[in-house]
């Protein structure tokens, strides 16, 4: 309290905050039921319009030590002192047998804001057939101090002097909390599949309950948190919306599955909602029993609405103050233009979107399934809110030379958005469509740098691929859900009047195969720690090197036992390369400065993990690709390999099936069409148990199997056994 006065027998006290400040009266414990007590009085003058929250306390049997907590809440005081009489029924679930306490808190502004001063008088039960007082008067005789306090008195917090916010979670990452599972602390964090949906977005999350049984929890660690006061965080959520938020503390030593559980509703908490977004606090002095220094989990159920949650974060002391998450800063790229010249080559139509299955050459074109294609009227309008889909129009079965109109530019025109990719696919040395990889490369361009709001026009000598071999352009990368409607694709040798090309950016090398002649490379993707060991027990028996792609967040958590997996598997020889931070979509995500989220945190936990290691070599999550990941990746590294594969094992698709094997066919058939990068993770028994399999039918090719550095004679790569340097 700011000041607390029992002048004339009436406590008069002016709250220090909300969400801080209470009052309470202790008791031996009173068998309300054999005295034939049915309510609680008390006189209580507050501002005019305000609330305040009652908690009754109450242990199982006389003999106890611990109490439970009922809570209820008065609105709309008159402003005058009055007298509220509760019955005690309206503490569901409280154990009349033994009251042993009675707590007044959630003291709020009236309606001028200003008039914060309170007065309480006269606590008393009252018996069935004793009305409650109409005409208050003060007492004349103060109550004795209380000199002895009930077990679970809320604690005063730790020293703060060097207390400073922690932050649970800033909802920075969509894929942090939906595919690893992990708060900013690295810590579970899920709903386990109990929500109809959870959005990330712009450093908030959005929770839409499917039926009341959703919940989410978020862990914390058994941390000490005694020197905080309780937790801030900003709602927003429609009038009438409710939920319950539950607090939990380990029992016995860290580390131990028993929690203490104190669940509050939002009522109790004294919150309401009105559709906008406003700041409000968990103060731990309202959750009695927990033990904050063992501080192990936030949890919210009973949800029956969506809501939005801002950042979630402890505060020291008792001033509620939020985290504020950083301002997005866009990196800065490029702006310099480069020279039009006309060409002498002639214009070649390539699609007029007159036909749905073929362009204007007579070839194929066509879509991934899942996007939306709609032809009308010379015209395809194309939606999708998947990044990883792609539409491509063909010119050529297999191979045609487009060298020709090297000096000529790729004209688009369209409207709506242009946040999507455009590539230039190359097809195999063999022009052979039974050849893996198929296509080889393609490089891939931003559309919206070379875009005016109508047309795109682009070199056809930035796309850096053997041009010789083209088989067709890609639209793909989308990361809007706006459509875009194209009229017309085509080669033309100049472009109007005052457009404007940029320059173009370096997007690394794009690999789907080894370039080392008769070589072969596994590139195993992270998996199961559990599996770890038998992995790396299969490779030494085999006596090769492979390359392992691992996600930065992981390598940071120490219950992963990642970090020292991984130095063992490098210590062996083993390539190190990069997975992204946390395994989304990264030609999905937002903006570009999401995209550099993931890659410079993902380079900072192998630096930290690996000894100042920073690899060249980054597989996409999903395989994922476009311009924007692959032009940040190489603003960010230099001349860095962004690499696929030509080998898939299936493992999504059939190891957790009833048929795993064919995880085996899938191999032999991939390895039988010449491809030579796997792709695979160690996530699931029946595939690592077929790795041995997999490494025999690699090696019965004649093909030497070695790292994917090595593969690609990068210069940096240690040499192979009985190479010189």
């Amino acid at each position: 309290m700011n000041a607390t006065s029992t002048d004339g027998g009436i406590l008069t006290f002016t709250p220090k905050d909300i969400e801080v400040s209470y009052i309470y009266e202790q008791f031996n414990c009173l068998d309300s039921v054999v005295h034939g007590y049915d309510s609680l009085s008390f006189n209580i003058k507050g501002p005019e319009a305000a609330s305040v929250s009652i908690e009754l306390q109450t242990v199982s049997d006389c003999s106890s030590t611990e109490y439970q907590s009922y809570y209820y809440t008065v609105d709309g005081l008159s402003g005058s002192l009055q007298t509220i009489n509760i019955p005690l029924n309206s503490w569901a679930g409280a154990n009349l047998d033994g009251v042993v306490g009675v707590l007044w808190y959630g003291f709020s502004a009236g309606l001028t804001g200003t008039d914060n001063e309170w007065q309480l008088d006269n606590v008393q039960f009252l018996c069935t057939d004793v009305p409650p007082p109409e005409d208050p008067e003060p007492t004349t005789s103060p109550a004795p101090p209380v000199t002895t306090p009930a077990p679970g008195e809320p604690e005063g917090p730790a020293d703060s002097d060097s207390c400073s916010h922690l932050l649970v979670d800033d909802w920075v990452s969509q894929s942090r909390l939906t595919f690893l599972y992990y708060n900013a602390l690295l810590k579970s964090s899920s709903d386990d599949g109990t929500m109809k949906s959870i959005v990330v977005k712009d450093n908030h999350v959005t929770f839409t309950p499917t039926d009341t049984d959703a919940y989410f929890y978020t862990q914390l660690g058994c941390i000490d948190a005694r020197a905080y006061g309780g937790i801030s965080l900003r709602i927003t959520a429609t009038a009438g919306t409710t939920f319950d938020v539950q607090l939990s503390s380990t029992k016995g030593k860290c580390g131990t599955e028993q929690t203490t559980d104190v669940v509050l509703s939002s009522k109790e908490l004294g919150w309401t909602f009105n559709g906008q977004e406003k700041l409000y606090s968990i103060p731990f002095s309202k959750f009695k029993g927990l033990d904050l220094s063992k501080f192990e989990m936030f949890f919210i159920s009973n949800l029956k609405k969506a809501v939005t949650f801002g950042p979630v974060a402890l505060y020291c002391g008792d001033e509620v103050v939020e985290y504020v998450a950083p301002k997005v800063v866009e990196p800065t790229e490029p702006t310099e233009t480069v020279p039009a010249p006309p060409s002498k080559a002639t214009t070649l139509v390539i699609d007029k979107f007159a036909n749905s299955e073929t362009n204007a050459l007579g070839q194929w074109h066509g879509a991934d399934e899942g996007m939306t294609l709609t032809f009308r009227r010379n015209t395809m309008t194309l939606k999708t809110n998947d990044s990883d889909l792609m539409w491509v129009t063909q010119v050529s079965e297999t191979c045609r030379d487009l060298s020709e109109f090297d000096g000529s530019y790729l004209h688009i025109a369209y409207t709506g958005s242009n946040l999507f990719t455009v590539s230039l696919q190359q097809h195999n040395e063999k022009c052979n469509n039974d050849i893996y990889p198929y296509p080889e490369t393609w490089d891939s361009l931003e559309a919206q740098r070379y875009a005016s709001e109508t047309d795109i026009y682009i070199p056809l000598t930035h796309f850096n691929v053997d041009r010789k071999r083209s088989i067709g352009f890609a639209f793909k990368g989308f990361y809007s859900t706006t459509a875009t409607v194209f009229s017309k694709i085509e080669i033309v040798p100049s472009v109007p009047k005052g457009f404007t090309i940029p320059e173009k950016l370096p997007s690394g090398t794009f690999v789907f195969s080894c370039k080392r002649p008769n070589s072969f490379a596994f590139a195993i993707d992270d998996g199961d720690p559990v599996f770890a060991q038998q992995v790396m027990k299969t490779i030494d028996d085999a006596g090769i090197t492979v390359t392992f792609f691992t996600v930065g967040a992981p390598l940071r958590d120490p219950s992963t036992n990642l970090s020292a997996i991984y130095n063992e598997m490098a210590a062996k020889g083993h390539q190190i390369a990069l997975h992204s931070y946390t395994h989304p979509p990264l030609e999905g995500l937002p903006d570009e400065a999401a995209i550099d989220w993931e890659y410079t945190n993902d380079i900072e936990a192998v630096k930290e993990t690996f000894n100042g290691l920073t690899p060249k070599y980054f597989r996409p999550p999903f395989g994922t690709e476009g311009a924007r990941m692959r032009q940040r990746l190489a603003a960010l590294i230099n001349e860095p390999y962004i690499v696929q594969w030509s080998v898939d094992v299936e493992d999504w698709l059939w190891a957790e099936s009833d048929t795993p094997e064919k995880q085996l066919e899938a191999f032999k058939r991939d390895v039988a069409a010449g491809g030579n990068i796997v792709v695979m993770h160690y996530l699931y028994n029946s595939t690592v148990s077929y790795l041995k399999e997999f490494i025999e039918i690699a090696k019965a090719t004649g093909k030497q199997l070695m790292r994917v550095d090595q593969c690609m004679m990068d210069p940096n790569a240690p040499p192979l056994p009985g190479e010189e340097k």
